[in-house]
């Protein structure tokens, strides 16, 4: 059929059938995107390929926008969980050699073809390049091509099961990880205060530093009847009517400090507006609220900010990112110009700039082509993954350099990174099944079951030990597991079964740790 010597058909198509088998459950289980490289695999094995080119592409979106999505967080999660996940990397590489050396004594088979197998089995392209290096032999890329299919399957159907076999509820971690995050940004409340405290009396909020002294924020006040727009100067007087915004800790302290909580509520008057204003201004991206001085320029308020889902309540030293919400509270001759400041332009937050995402896979594609020679026997580099992943984690925390904005709104970057994925997956799929049945009848069930042994008991020993010992939430642990593995596959798989991030952000944390020690390994194993 000449369609199928199409390769923007046979890509759709694969593409297609994935999507409707993915969609199949049994006993409560599918294989969602996954589903993709099993169809891909059949292809392979009935002579369609697609061209390696298109894999690479798909692989550097994918990438580059998971690295993107992943940065703000990755920094923050590499301080709090840094010991645990280079724990993990470490034992599931170090494992997966010791296995490696082992088999290949046991079984007599040669140390450079059973070093193929250990990166093929680790699924890990710069691992094999290391090794063809350092053994100066193409035998390990035999030993690649046998392993590697299973690589792919045996993760994916690992990171699939694994939760139904311990009983753990995904939802239920998403949700803990959820509360987790509540419990570093609160839930905010308004409450409105009467001022009774004869301490406070006369005094300005910038003598009686309320935000310092309860992070609560006041956001309006009603004297004598009028609403006003409170300003550091602000004098509180008796009887006075405060509203504050703040978590429920912050709202007690206000109370100690203030007085007796009221029902009265604080009358809008016609020259004062509260408003939900949408930052898109690529001016005030990566400012503090203290430097853009909105108080002392347009006698306005910033009293709420939503980010991802999540208020925030601001202080001077709050930096604003592009996307944020902000609740401002001013005075209606104002708020346009607060409008125009931030720029309130929904349009703008769903365009896609291409230069940024150009840009950063280039100098992505460039740092992972650097090497390092640590000696004349061992030299380091990142590789495509690696230097694409490690260039997007960094631009995504600078988030900007003049006017370039190194982000993209959510629904951009899951398009992109749907469109990588299945792009890899549908190539590597085709690649890996067209050699399957051969390697598998030309090097019998040997090789090839070590190579399963080199996939599964690293994969298990680690994952006990992440989840009994550690006791890491199993979506942090997929995700550490997936990057420990290289496996871009397998994170696919777990990013199917949910709609949180943290797999995500684990993944890329501990993707080079695990990249770094792979190689490692493989020039010590070529030493021997």
């Amino acid at each position: 059929m000449d369609l199928l010597s199409s390769s923007y058909f046979v890509l759709f198509l694969i593409v297609a059938i994935g999507f409707i088998i993915g969609n199949i459950k049994i006993k409560g289980i599918s294989l969602d995107v996954s589903a993709v490289i099993f169809v891909a695999l059949v292809f392979g094995h009935l002579g369609v390929s697609i061209p390696i080119d298109i894999q690479k592409i798909g692989l550097t979106l994918f990438i580059f926008t998971i690295g993107i999505q992943a940065g703000p967080g990755f920094f923050e999660s590499f301080q709090k969980n840094g010991r645990q996940l280079i724990i993990l990397a470490f034992v599931l590489i170090s494992s997966a050699s010791l296995i490696t050396v082992g088999l290949a004594y046991a079984f007599d088979v040669d140390l450079k073809i059973a070093i193929g197998l250990l990166t093929g089995s680790l699924t890990s392209t710069p691992g094999l390049a290391a090794a063809i290096e350092s053994t100066g032999s193409t035998l390990s890329s035999i030993g690649y091509g046998i392993a590697y299919p299973f690589g792919v399957i045996g993760v994916i159907l690992f990171v699939r099961l694994y939760p139904k076999l311990v009983g753990v509820d995904i939802d239920k971690e998403a949700k803990q990880l959820e509360d987790e995050d509540l419990k570093k940004h609160p839930e905010l409340f308004n409450r409105n205060f009467v001022v009774e405290n004869e301490k406070i009396v006369g005094k300005s909020i910038r003598e009686l530093k309320v935000r310092a002294m309860t992070q609560a924020n006041i956001t309006r006040i009603m004297h004598e009847g009028t609403t006003i727009v409170p300003s550091p100067n602000t004098i509180l007087h008796k009887n006075d009517i405060i509203k504050l915004i703040g978590s429920e800790q912050a709202l007690e302290k206000a109370k100690i400090l203030i007085g007796e909580e009221t029902q009265e509520e604080i009358p809008l008057s016609i020259d004062y507006v509260v408003e939900t204003i949408l930052v898109t201004n690529k001016e005030v991206v990566n400012k503090t609220i203290g430097q853009l001085n909105v108080l002392s320029n347009y006698n306005a308020r910033i009293t709420r900010i939503r980010r991802s889902g999540i208020d925030i309540a601001p202080s001077s030293k709050s930096v604003i990112r592009f996307g944020d919400k902000l609740v401002v509270a001013c005075g209606t001759g104002n708020i346009n110009n607060i409008r125009h400041l931030f720029g309130n332009d929904v349009k703008k937050l769903s365009d896609t700039d291409f230069f940024p995402i150009a840009t950063g896979i280039v100098l992505g594609v460039l740092v992972g082509k650097l090497k390092i020679s640590f000696s004349d026997d061992f030299t380091f580099s990142l590789g495509l993954t690696g230097g694409v992943l490690m260039v997007a984690l960094v631009l995504s925390r600078i988030g900007k350099t003049g006017p370039v904005l190194w982000t993209m709104s959510g629904s951009a970057n899951q398009l992109l990174r749907q469109l990588g994925l299945l792009m890899f997956l549908a190539v590597v799929g085709t690649s890996a099944g067209s050699k399957l049945v051969e390697t598998f009848q030309e090097s019998g069930m040997l090789l090839f079951g070590i190579g399963i042994l080199i996939t599964l008991i690293p994969m298990l020993i680690t994952t006990l030990i992440g989840h009994y010992w550690l006791k890491m939430n199993l979506l942090n642990l997929l995700g550490a597991l997936t990057g420990s593995m290289t496996s871009t596959p397998g994170l696919a798989a777990v990013d199917g079964m949910t709609d949180s991030n943290a797999q995500a952000i684990a993944y890329a944390t501990v993707y080079p740790i695990a990249m770094v020690f792979l190689i490692v390994c493989v020039q010590l194993i070529s030493m021997i």
